[in-house]
Formats: structure tokens, C-alpha cells, sequence
């Protein structure tokens, strides 16, 4: 049998299990499983995501210690446990730069008041790389030496949601303020966009510019008014009164908040939730409008370490900080490396950078087990000589490729390619890990020059093939590649790669139309055949097709998420739709093909090699009907194969059960090394302590019957395209009530209810697989081909 294949999971049965019983009332919530947001069309679903104090007077660096603890797992907090301060500052009012600005009393506290916390170096050992290619332009930042250098840190911190819920933006500002800073260090932070600051005296109805010094937090301008922070002009107002008021040769910028790279961008304002995003677009308005020339520009979010975003900053900065996954709940952590930053302010930018990413990849290391972690930094000046030259080239070969009729290698090599925030279908993937697996020169070529632009990278163990910069390529949203292409036009990004996607997702759509669009699978529980969409498209011919994508250029509301208005990359492409038509015709998934035999008291799919070939992903779906309905109980890559390489159906019965108790589970992605090392990754939908959210379950080759990673906040539909700060641990006492989607004989979605008992979590939860007690348990498979489109075999009856 090929080694090829998709890969299940191993199953660990338990004792435990029962019926799957329905607890309450309707949530009112929404589908909360793969049928979210368009249906189980593609990989996974839904998806979400990823610090106290300060009043008038300086904050005691003792107390912030104490809160640091307190919050140092990012998990919820409330106001109980913290002390308030009496505001006794005196401010006057200037014309300069428009801000309120003022002094204020502070106490001066010494090393023997605080401790600090710290994490055991997990690194290597390896240096930065401190090559740089022949061509790259002069770096913009002067380094004197001697420790003669001043620096000047801007933090934009749009603490939102993270904070009002975590109080994560005080405890990253808590760990600044236990860093030792010299006279030569200027870190100041601009704080908004938060409903509700952990801290008292931050204010959470203006926004407000504080300076980290002697160990607390001083308060530089009381009221900048209450601006979204996610305008532009927010962000470069904020960085004109930096550059006015704390002139230095070595400015840095860290952007603290949430992150949706390539096409969301950074940012989100909870108090202005309809500002949307501040987009690369955005980004680069507000660096043009500052006028500073960086040092380094990092990110304190998640996902924006890609290539949109290093061709973007070159002209504002020389190094980018940044990760390519979704960040750990608890970001980076500050006071290592910037106590080392005021040591010696002549440090230079890699060896700062690799101090920032040994310090958080450390911290997660220990805080946070299983979470995917990557932080790399990258060199703008010689990216911008070496990469986008031969990213260029290589997005020829790939149009080449698709017009030539092979399709296939192009779509293999995506589905074989790392991806990030995979549960949230962004659609980024590593891009030397994309160039290399099409196998091409100019991929090879490509990948080489990424690699070498990093100049130091560390990810997590088992994240695989993450080597420091991804990009946009369309798989699971094709709804974003017209504004991709928008932004690749403001951003000066060349037009080849835009071309690329676009001959992508063309012919992915096109492949979807022709096996009729969007499907669901609630119809084979009644009885209905297998079936990709109802169309029963099994071996038509070119014409046949030809007539379904022609009629799709007329009315575009067959595939989900796609319209009118993000279609314009389907009629601008080169490839007729004749040649469409006839690749397709000869490289798709039969849907005839698609049924049971039985042999041997198993039920199994036999189908032709050069069919498999065409398969991505395989998944069981189970319902079990509680006599008034169906409870929807997920997708889970459970399966197996018989010597013969056919599909053998698992009709035990047993599902994913957490401590013995049956729970909704949805496998989102598998990420394999060889043979012997593996990632899979799902979800479980909950309330955790009362909030909707989603525990992240993780099997791997070291642990290959599961352990809980942590778990992510659930955002309502359209209230951010940006991912949140990813995982948050579970604490000993936290509760959790299970949710799972319920749907009418008549395949309706009715609502979302708890199912189960409440549990209260652990040191010591158990992942594995229950029987379910009685009841009709119905069971239907679900293929994804080439074109990412979904095919269901007939339901079947488990035990």
C-alpha cells in the first residue's frame, strides 16, 4: 500500500462512555462544529483563537511581580487580588504633538525589593546567522558602540479582549517593568482598545502613553482621546510623539495585540469592533506617516511573519520579529532581554532578536505543553535583494504547471505544506516548505534565499517545516484571494504571484463546481447514496463539465463563501475553461465509486489506486440519533486499511471521550515527518468557566493517545478577521460544559446544547474512546480530494 495515505489517529478504548444525552436548553450560539460557517466543505472548522495596574503613581515592582504570577498562564482574571492607587500626578497641557503630557512622583525601588522570573534556555545553542547578501541596501539604524547608543522602544499595545478577559497586556507590562533599565532605554507604551484594563489607572474610555521606568509605570499623557487603534493615524501619532520626545539612533516598534497576516493584518479594537483590522495597506500608511526609520519592527501577535509583511516594512525598518504560527497565550516574554538591551544598548539587532526568541520560545517550552510556537527574525534589508526575484520565478513555474495540466502537483504540494492557524482557515503556509515540495528549480532556488534571509528561527518541538516566513495560498477560503491580490498592489508586491494564486484558486473553485458545489452530509442519513454535493457527478465527460463552469460564470452561489463580490479572480486567469473542463474530466474523484461492500462482517470502500491518488483527508462523521434528532458528534480521523489498501469502516461504535465522558470532537489537520513523527490536531467545543471556546486536543508520536494543549476563545461570526493569542492553559478547578451541534430528522440545524456533565478539570484528564450506549449511531465517511471538495460515502449503522 502506498505510504501516502492519509493518517488516523490511534484510538485508546476506555472504560466509561453512555448515552450522548442532550443537557438544557438551546445555547443560541450558532453551529459550533465543521458546519460553522459554511457548511463541511474543506478542511476542519470555525476556529478562534490564540497583563494590573497602574494609577497615578509608579507602580512598586514587588506588587507587579506578585500579579505577573498571578497571571503568568494568561488565563481569566478578575479585580480581587489587586490593591488600588491614588492618583497623584499633576499634568499640563502643551501644544506639542497635540498630547497632554506631565511628570509624576515615583518611588525608586532597588534589585533587593523584586524578584524576577525566569525559564531554563532550551536553545541549541546555534548563533544568528550574520551573513548578508552582496546586493542588500545599507541598514537605515547607525550603531555607535561602546554602549553609547540610545534606544527608544515604542509598544502599541491595543490590549482588547486579551486583556479584558486575561489580563495579558499587564502581565507583559509587568514583566517590562522587572527589567533592570538604564538611562539609555526608553521604553514607552501606548495603551487603548480595551473595555476593561486589569490595571487601575489605565483607562479604558481614552487612550493613554505611559514610560516603564524605576520599576512601575509613569504616565506621560493622561487622555489622547478615544481613537480606534486600529486607524492608521492612531499608530503614527503615537510614533511622531515618540521620535519628539525620546529621540534615539536605535528606534524599535512592537506591535502587542492580536495578528491575521497577509490579508487581515494586525489588530483588534473591542471598544471600535467595526474599525476592523489594520491592514498591511494600513501598516504601511502609518509607518509612512511616522516618518521613523526602525531598527527592528516586531510583532507581539500572531501570524505576521510573512512574506506580505516583510516586503512591506523594508522601507521602514531592518529586521522583522515575528511568528509564523499563532502565538501561546502567554507572548513574549520582556524581562530577560531587555535587561541584557540596557546592559550593553550596542548589542546588536540579531543578537537582540535571538534573545527575544530564546526567551519566548523558552517560556513556552515550560508554560505551555503541546502549543505551537515559532518566532524567527528576519533581515529586511537582504529579503527584499534576494526573495523577491525568485519568488517571481517560482510563481511562473507554478502557473506553468496549472496551464500545463498538472494541476495536481501543485495542489499535493499545498496540502503537503505546513500550515498556520489551521482551524481558522487563513490560508498560510510556510513558504520555503511550499517552494521546495513542488520540486522545481526555482522553488529550490526560492527556498534558499528564505532561509537564508532568517536569520534565526525556533519553533516548538513537533512543528515541523516552519523555517521562519509564510505566504498566502488559497486551499480553504478562496473568498480572500481578490483582496489578497488588492493588497499585493498597494503593498508594491509583484504582480507574478498574484497571477499564481489566482490560476490556484480558479482551478480549485472550478474542480468544486464541477462536483456540484457545497454539501452537507445530513442526507445519507436518510437513506440517500454517496454524493459530493447531490449532483451524482461521477465520469462525465469535458463538455459536461465545461457546461457546469460556464453556468457558474452566471450565478456563482454554489460554493460557499463565494459570490459576485469575490469572484473577480475566476475570470481573471489564463487558462480557458475548456482546458478546465478537460483536466477535470480526467482527474476527479467518481462519486459512483463511492459505496460499501461488505466482506468478512466489515464494510469496506474499494477503490482503483489512481482514485486514492486523488485523496487528501479521510474522516468519520458520527450522529446519534436521541430519538428527536441528531447530535452531530464530529470528525475524527479514525480508519484503516485492509492488506488490499481498501478503506475499512470503524463500526464499533466508541468515540472520542475526555475522563470516560463522551464529547463532540473535530480533527482539523495532520502534520507528518517520515514515517514514525506526527502532529494531529482537533478541537472539543465548550464553555470553559461560562465562555464559549475550544479545547485543543494533540496526538503525537510521543503521545499517541492524546493529551489536552490548552484551550482558545470562540469570537462571534464576522467580529474579527484577526486570530487571537493562541492557547491558554487549563487551570486545576476550571469548568467545562461540552457542546454539540443538534439537527432535525429533516437535516435543519435547530441549535447548539451542553452535552454531558459539567467536569471540573484536573492535573490528570484522559483522552480516549467510549462506547456509546444505546441509540441509533449513523456513520458516513467524508473524502477530500484534490480541488478540496468534499465526498461522503453512504451512512451506515455503528454497533
Amino acid at each position: 500500500m502506498p505510504d501516502n495515505r492519509p493518517r488516523a489517529r490511534q484510538k485508546n478504548v476506555t472504560s466509561g462512555g453512555g448515552n450522548a444525552e442532550r443537557r438544557g436548553s438551546g445555547l443560541g450560539t450558532g453551529p459550533v462544529g465543521a458546519g460553522a460557517n459554511g457548511g463541511y466543505n474543506g478542511k476542519g472548522g470555525g476556529g478562534g483563537g490564540g497583563k494590573r495596574a497602574i494609577g497615578g503613581v509608579s507602580l512598586p515592582i514587588i506588587v507587579i511581580i506578585v500579579i505577573y504570577f498571578l497571571l503568568s498562564n494568561r488565563g481569566g482574571g478578575t479585580d480581587s487580588g489587586y490593591s488600588s492607587y491614588d492618583d497623584t500626578s499633576t499634568y499640563t497641557n502643551t501644544a506639542e504633538q497635540g498630547y497632554n503630557t506631565g511628570s509624576q512622583s515615583s518611588d525608586i525601588y532597588t534589585s533587593a525589593n523584586y524578584t524576577t522570573q525566569s525559564f531554563t534556555d532550551t536553545s541549541s545553542g546555534e548563533s544568528a546567522d550574520t551573513s548578508v547578501s552582496s546586493g542588500a541596501r545599507e541598514k537605515y539604524t547607525e550603531i555607535y558602540g561602546d554602549g553609547s547608543d540610545k534606544v527608544t522602544l515604542m509598544v502599541y499595545m491595543c490590549g482588547t479582549d486579551l486583556e479584558s478577559r486575561s489580563g495579558m497586556a499587564s502581565n507583559d507590562l509587568a514583566e517590562m517593568a522587572s527589567a533592570r533599565l538604564s538611562d539609555n532605554v526608553n521604553i514607552i507604551v501606548y495603551t487603548g482598545g480595551c473595555t476593561g484594563w486589569k490595571t487601575r489607572g489605565i483607562s479604558s474610555s481614552v487612550n493613554q502613553i505611559y514610560q516603564i521606568k524605576n520599576g512601575g509605570l509613569n504616565r506621560l499623557v493622561e487622555d489622547d482621546g478615544a481613537k480606534p487603534m486600529t486607524d492608521p493615524a492612531t499608530l503614527s501619532g503615537f510614533i511622531k510623539y515618540c521620535a519628539a520626545n525620546f529621540p534615539a539612533n536605535r528606534n524599535e516598534l512592537i506591535f502587542w495585540d492580536h495578528g491575521g497576516g497577509s490579508i487581515s493584518g494586525y489588530g483588534y479594537d473591542e471598544k471600535y469592533k467595526s474599525s476592523g483590522s489594520m491592514s498591511l495597506t494600513g501598516i504601511k500608511k502609518a509607518l509612512t506617516d511616522g516618518g521613523v526609520k526602525f531598527d527592528f519592527i516586531g510583532f507581539d501577535a500572531c501570524l505576521m511573519a510573512t512574506a506580505e509583511t516583510a516586503i512591506m516594512l523594508d522601507e521602514f525598518g531592518d529586521y522583522m520579529i515575528a511568528s509564523e504560527e499563532t502565538e501561546p497565550g502567554i507572548g513574549w516574554y520582556y524581562t530577560n532581554w531587555l535587561t541584557k538591551l540596557s546592559n550593553n544598548t550596542s548589542t546588536s539587532t540579531l543578537e537582540i532578536g535571538k534573545n527575544i526568541i530564546d526567551d519566548f520560545t523558552a517560556a513556552c517550552a515550560q508554560k505551555c505543553r503541546g502549543q505551537k510556537t515559532t518566532l524567527s527574525i528576519i533581515d529586511l534589508a537582504e529579503f527584499s535583494d534576494t526573495v523577491p526575484d525568485k519568488l517571481t520565478d517560482f510563481s511562473k513555474s507554478v502557473n506553468s504547471l496549472i496551464v500545463n495540466n498538472d494541476y495536481k502537483t501543485v495542489s499535493d504540494a499545498r496540502y503537503e505544506t505546513r500550515e498556520f492557524a489551521t482551524s481558522s482557515r487563513i490560508d498560510q503556509v510556510d513558504l520555503a516548505d511550499l517552494a521546495e515540495n513542488m520540486n522545481t528549480g526555482e522553488g529550490r532556488a526560492l527556498a534558499d534565499a528564505i532561509k537564508k534571509a532568517v536569520k534565526y528561527n525556533r519553533v516548538s518541538q513537533g512543528m515541523t517545516n516552519a523555517y521562519g516566513v509564510s505566504i498566502y495560498f488559497p486551499y480553504n477560503k478562496k473568498s480572500y484571494v481578490d483582496k489578497a491580490v488588492t493588497t499585493y498592489e498597494a503593498i508594491g508586491m509583484d504582480s507574478e504571484y498574484a497571477k499564481c494564486i489566482k490560476e490556484a484558486a480558479a482551478m480549485q473553485t472550478s474542480g468544486q463546481v464541477a462536483a456540484g458545489g457545497t454539501f452537507d452530509p445530513f442526507s445519507l442519513l436518510l437513506g440517500g447514496g454517496a454524493s459530493s454535493s447531490g449532483s451524482g457527478y461521477g465520469s462525465g465527460s469535458a463538455d459536461m463539465v465545461g457546461s457546469l463552469l460556464t453556468a457558474f460564470l452566471s450565478n456563482r452561489s454554489s460554493i460557499a463563501e463565494l459570490d459576485e463580490s469575490n469572484t473577480e479572480f475566476y475570470t481573471d486567469r489564463s487558462m480557458s475553461v475548456e482546458d478546465t473542463a478537460e483536466y477535470i474530466s480526467m482527474n476527479h474523484l467518481d462519486a459512483n465509486n463511492l459505496f460499501w461492500n461488505s466482506e468478512g462482517g466489515k464494510w469496506k470502500l474499494v477503490l482503483p489506486e489512481s482514485q486514492w491518488e486523488l485523496v487528501h483527508d479521510i474522516d468519520l462523521n458520527m450522529f446519534y440519533d436521541d430519538g428527536e434528532g441528531y447530535i452531530d458528534l464530529g470528525l475524527d480521523n479514525i480508519f484503516e486499511y485492509d492488506e488490499s489498501g481498501n478503506l475499512v469502516a470503524d463500526t464499533s461504535g466508541t468515540w472520542l471521550a475526555i475522563n470516560g465522558q463522551i464529547v463532540p470532537y473535530y480533527h482539523t489537520d495532520t502534520i507528518e515527518k517520515g514515517n514514525d513523527e506526527y502532529v494531529i490536531t482537533g478541537y472539543v467545543p465548550v464553555r470553559l468557566n461560562g465562555e464559549g471556546a475550544k479545547l485543543i486536543i494533540v496526538f503525537d508520536n510521543e503521545n499517541p493517545y492524546g493529551y489536552i494543549a490548552g484551550a482558545v476563545s470562540d469570537y462571534k461570526d464576522g467580529e474579527t478577521e484577526v486570530i487571537a493569542k493562541n492557547m491558554t492553559a487549563l487551570n486545576a478547578g476550571d469548568k467545562l460544559d461540552f457542546v454539540c451541534d443538534y439537527y432535525s430528522y429533516d437535516n435543519v440545524y435547530q441549535d447548539s446544547y451542553f452535552i454531558g456533565e459539567q467536569m471540573t478539570v484536573t492535573d490528570n484528564m484522559e483522552i480516549g474512546d467510549a462506547k456509546i450506549g444505546s441509540g441509533q449511531k449513523m456513520i458516513t465517511y467524508r473524502l477530500t480530494d484534490i480541488y478540496n471538495q468534499a465526498y461522503w460515502t453512504p451512512a451506515i449503522e455503528a454497533e
